[in-house]
């Protein structure tokens, strides 16, 4: 009886054994683990439609006209017209010399003038004497011919003199500085009762025209058969950034294509004109330059965080009808401004994930967060960026 109840002992225990190697494996004394938990992620659909192409590139802001206002004469500053960072319009007085020595000057020159009128006046009346008495022999050909002389003499002295009072005049017009074009007025350089010199390398102040004003960018060379293409189109519009791509500037056209590729940099050189009502664009800053070269119809966009890059290139997980997701191979025309402009490998409709993507693998599991927990994990992984 005793030996039964040990064999039935070591029967049992073999038996457990045998299912413990069954549950286990034989891999060791280690419990299967629970089914994994879904990942939160955030996801969104792909949508098709218009969608701009453009080609990015960094400029800078150059004023078409930049003048440094300086005198043309010599004299004492008695008034400035303008306060600092004034707009003024061409013609608007910004200072003014002591006119007083340039108007003594003229008044001279015309008084001169006056007098060889005169002169000329009598010598004119002498000849129109002696011309009759030349026809009665009381007067020589030698004397009229002096006197003739002498009319000449005197009518080249009053034109002498028209001159000497039009210079008068301009230097007198030289005593107003005036702005030579519309624009903004930069730090004032004299103040009133120092004396102005022509060779004054600061000058006054400097006027620049603010509109319409110009951004010089780069593109790369490999981009210019697209631009010769879109510019064979018609006019091309570009775009100003703020340089975190979030503000709109102005948006104007493209002006010029230079002419030749910068070779050490293996880019080339464009120039955009922009309206610039709002004095966004400041000559020195600078911006992003977006410049539109087609809008393609029926184009697919998701949102710029959704693609992934891996060793085989960019990628996206698709949720699947089961909430799992799958990684697709995709190839991107564009990212920007935050969306990314798919050309092959997703269709309209798939729903992908956007953000939560550090803890997913090809058949994870996942939750679908929406509204304010979808902008908690957008916010977190903006906060620590996820690296594919």
């Amino acid at each position: 009886m005793r030996r039964t109840i040990v064999t039935g002992i070591a029967l049992g225990a073999l038996l457990m054994g045998s299912g413990a190697y069954r549950h286990f494996g034989s891999g060791g004394m280690r419990p299967v683990a629970p089914p994994a938990p879904a990942v939160p992620v955030s996801a969104q659909t792909v949508t098709s439609g218009e969608v701009p192409i453009y080609l990015s590139g960094i400029g800078t802001v150059e004023a078409y006209n930049t003048v440094v206002v300086r005198t043309q004469i010599q004299g004492q500053i008695t008034q400035i017209g303008f306060t600092e960072g004034q707009a003024v319009k061409a013609g608007d007085l910004l200072a003014q010399i002591d006119p007083r020595p340039y108007q003594a000057q003229l008044d001279q020159a015309v008084a001169n003038r006056a007098r060889d009128e005169a002169q000329l006046a009598n010598a004119q009346a002498n000849l129109q004497r002696y011309l009759p008495l030349l026809a009665k022999q009381f007067a020589t050909p030698q004397l009229v011919d002096t006197q003739k002389a002498q009319v000449a003499q005197l009518q080249a002295t009053v034109q002498s003199d028209e001159a000497v009072i039009e210079n008068a005049r301009v230097l007198l017009d030289y005593t107003r500085i005036t702005a030579p074009i519309d624009g903004v007025t930069g730090i004032r350089q004299i103040d009133v009762g120092n004396i102005a010199h022509p060779t004054d390398t600061q000058g006054i102040v400097v006027v620049t025209q603010l509109q319409p004003i110009s951004i010089i960018f780069t593109l790369p060379e490999s981009t210019l058969p697209q631009i010769q293409a879109a510019m064979a189109t018609g006019s091309l519009t570009a775009l100003a950034m703020s340089q975190d791509e979030r503000i709109t500037l102005d948006t104007g056209k493209l002006d010029v294509l230079d002419n030749q590729i910068i070779q050490t940099s293996g880019s080339v050189r464009l120039k955009a004109e922009f309206a610039n009502p709002g004095h966004r664009l400041w000559p020195g800053e600078l911006v992003d330059v977006r410049l539109l070269i087609e809008t393609r119809h029926d184009a697919l966009t998701v949102a710029a965080p959704a693609i992934q890059q891996g060793p085989q290139g960019a990628y996206v997980y698709v949720v699947t009808a089961d909430n799992r997701v799958e990684p697709h191979a995709v190839t991107v025309a564009q990212i920007g401004a935050g969306q990314a402009i798919i050309a092959s490998g997703l269709s309209a409709g798939d729903h992908v994930v956007v953000d939560g993507q550090s803890r997913l693998e090809p058949g994870s599991k996942v939750s679908v967060l929406q509204g304010h927990a979808a902008q908690q994990l957008a916010a977190e992984s903006a906060k620590s960026p996820e690296i594919p």
